[in-house]
């Protein structure tokens, strides 16, 4: 009895000291089977299964919500089913993990154009310029041809004028 608040004093200032969670991954580290999903959509995208790509890249993101790349691959699938504002929407999603992250402000830059919105576009292009310095990267080659080459979506929808006799 005379130990009893002694004791429960102890066990609360026990319950209050932060411990560690032992499970727990860091920030920077990617889950095996999440970068397996990964490489998993890239090959079908790679083979043009486009929904298969979109469904392992999905089940990727599941596992590991962390895995960048997986977004940046999403928004590749998502140009080519030319889903632009999607493809923008899932590099923010990779940007907001790692604003630096060359292939998302790529991936981004290329979906820009495909819009229309080359002054965005080229604000990626810039970024890109800066991130990889005078040694350049592939990134921004990239992206300096989708620029010059203009989008392709405007030059799919412009209705031929007939020519007048």
């Amino acid at each position: 009895m005379r130990l009893t608040p002694f004791v429960l004093c102890l066990g609360l200032a026990a319950s209050t000291v932060p411990v560690a969670v032992v499970g727990q991954r860091p920030d920077d580290q990617i889950a095996p089977q999440s970068i397996a999903l990964m490489k998993q959509g890239e090959a079908l995208l790679s083979q043009g299964k486009y929904i298969e790509a979109d469904d392992a890249l999905e089940t990727s993101l599941a596992v590991d919500p962390k895995n960048r790349a997986a977004f940046t691959v999403m928004a590749r699938v998502a140009i080519k089913e030319k889903l632009y504002g999607q493809a923008i929407r899932l590099t923010n999603k990779a940007l907001a993990l790692e604003p630096t992250d060359r292939d998302a402000l790529a991936v981004q830059g290329e979906a820009m154009v495909e819009l229309g919105a080359l002054p965005r576009a080229k604000d990626n292009l810039a970024k890109l310029q800066k991130l990889c310095g005078t040694a350049g990267c592939p990134q921004v080659a990239s992206l300096t041809t989708a620029i010059a080459k203009g989008p392709a979506m405007a030059a799919a929808k412009a209705p031929e004028v007939p020519k007048k006799n």
